[in-house]
């Protein structure tokens, strides 16, 4: 398989280049183009994973379609044929990896939901009995299903940064409160619509990352959407709280980096090749369970 890690259509107009995707603009459109690059401690690596754009894309566009009644979102096609005449030469590179969308205001933050204790969030509660100055309940152990999901919003870092969490009222002082009030009951609603939908696939989404913009003065789901980028996917069959889950995303990236002590600085290293398809093994298992699909 073919892997794309970086997309130069010079008929197109390029925007920005981001840890992922690709972005152009086509007039009355965004134009989202999903690549195969890998990204760990926020370092993008010299190798992508095969297919991963491609996965990334067709399950955000699962999600979307599964909670377009909850909020509106920003997808206008994911069908190449549906693109504008310029991005016809590039309709290969495009096919199963790119998404034409509604142009959007982006809020300031990023739209983080937890259903679970991990992560950050693990190491925060350890420290502090608190997540984003929200108190949870004591004895809490990793991985731990929370009594109700939490919404913890984070900064938007830029490229090779990493995003600080932040305080709903930090999120207020920001957005203001009939917004923050607002994007936080949505968000928590479209974790649950998925956390249930997932859970019959055999997947647990223990937390996930989300993204909200305005369009004619209305609150809008963008980006991509509960995908293994942007959430902690666990096998549902072999979890048991207490410990780190299985999941479905780059964990043996991490691993084999942590164990080479890599310093989380550019430029990051080349890595095997059984690691990369270990990788793209799990990204293609985690759509095939939630869509039935498999990529080409």
């Amino acid at each position: 398989m073919r892997v794309l890690t970086e997309t130069n259509f010079p008929e197109l107009s390029f925007l920005k280049r981001g840890k992922v995707r690709d972005i152009y603009d086509a007039g009355e459109y965004l134009l989202f183009v999903a690549t195969d690059r890998l990204s760990a401690f926020d370092v993008v690596m010299p190798q992508g994973i095969p297919g991963k754009g491609k996965v990334l894309t067709q399950i955000s566009a699962f999600w979307f379609e599964q909670t377009k009644d909850i909020i509106q979102n920003h997808v206008v096609s994911t069908n190449v044929d549906d693109f504008p005449a310029e991005c016809i030469p590039y309709k290969e590179d495009l096919r199963g990896r790119s998404m034409l969308v509604k142009k959007t205001d982006p809020l300031s933050v990023e739209c983080i939901i937890r259903g679970y204790i991990s992560g950050s969030g693990w190491t925060d509660y350890k420290n502090s009995g608190a997540i984003c100055g929200i108190r949870l309940p004591g004895g809490l152990v990793e991985s731990q299903k929370l009594p109700t999901p939490i919404f913890t919003p984070s900064t938007k870092a830029e490229l090779g940064v990493h995003d600080e969490n932040i305080s709903f009222e930090e999120m207020i002082a920001k957005e203001g409160k009939e917004r923050s009030e607002q994007v936080r009951d949505v968000a928590t609603r479209v974790f649950l619509r998925a956390s249930e939908i997932a859970e019959s696939k055999g997947i647990i989404i223990a937390d996930t990352k989300m993204e909200y913009g305005m369009k004619d003065g209305k609150l809008m789901l963008i980006d991509e959407l509960l995908t293994p980028d942007s959430s902690r996917f666990w096998p549902k069959a072999s979890y048991v709280s207490g410990k780190a889950q299985q999941s479905y995303d780059k964990q043996f990236v991490r691993d084999y980096l942590l164990s080479i002590d890599f310093n989380k600085k550019p430029p990051g290293p080349m890595m095997p090749e059984d690691i990369l398809q270990k990788t793209a093994d799990l990204y293609q298992q985690a759509l095939f369970l939630l869509t039935g699909k498999t990529i080409e």
